[in-house]
């Protein structure tokens, strides 16, 4: 999977991940306004006719754009729930028995289950493997735990920052370090 490039608006909220060849439009548009981070990327062109060397440019890992994004909070914004971005939150671990498990063999599981008033949201859901999100079936955490099945951590809504994490698997250091400044949700644990 090739690299991406972290994508800004002006003022440093994070947009989204774009490919070298999108970000090396932006740069011979003149739609880059900053740039951060520390890793470049050389992308080559033709070759000068009169003079016989060969056109680049230098792409920097973390770039940002002229303009801003949307209004609103950035930290009130929300990654759309996936159960890509729900197993990575929850480091496919299953929130009820521990185990890690590949994605094929996890669900979504509803702490509230949606027949009982449950919403479809990051609030709600946890990473269940197949065995446990059977055994839980229909039942409210209260109830389940009469069953010995405990909920090991609380699911929490990622801010923005963090569902750039979740969405890129091959992130540089100074892209996590960037986007990590700006995440603040953190899971807590039940004990």
């Amino acid at each position: 999977m090739p690299t991406l490039i972290l994508r800004l608006d002006v003022t440093g909220r994070p947009l989204d991940w774009i490919s070298r060849r999108a970000a090396a439009l932006m740069y011979v548009r003149g739609q880059v306004a900053w740039e951060a981070g520390e890793q470049t990327f050389r992308m080559f062109g033709g070759t000068a006719r009169i003079t016989g060397l060969r056109s680049y440019l230098d792409i920097n890992s973390i770039i940002a754009g002229r303009g801003t994004a949307l209004l609103g909070s950035w930290a009130e914004s929300t990654p759309a729930l996936t159960n890509n971005g729900l197993f990575s939150r929850d480091n496919y671990l299953c929130m009820y028995c521990g185990g890690r498990f590949p994605a094929t063999m996890l669900t979504r599981d509803h702490v509230l289950p949606r027949s009982r008033g449950g919403g479809d949201d990051w609030e709600n859901v946890v990473t269940a493997c197949k065995p446990c999100n059977a055994r839980k079936d229909n039942l409210t955490i209260k109830e389940a735990e009469t069953f010995g099945i405990r909920l090991l951590a609380v699911p929490y809504r990622p801010n923005l920052a963090e569902g750039l994490i979740l969405q890129n698997r091959n992130i540089l250091a100074d892209q996590m370090e960037f986007l990590s400044m700006r995440g603040s949700g953190k899971r807590k644990r039940l004990d």
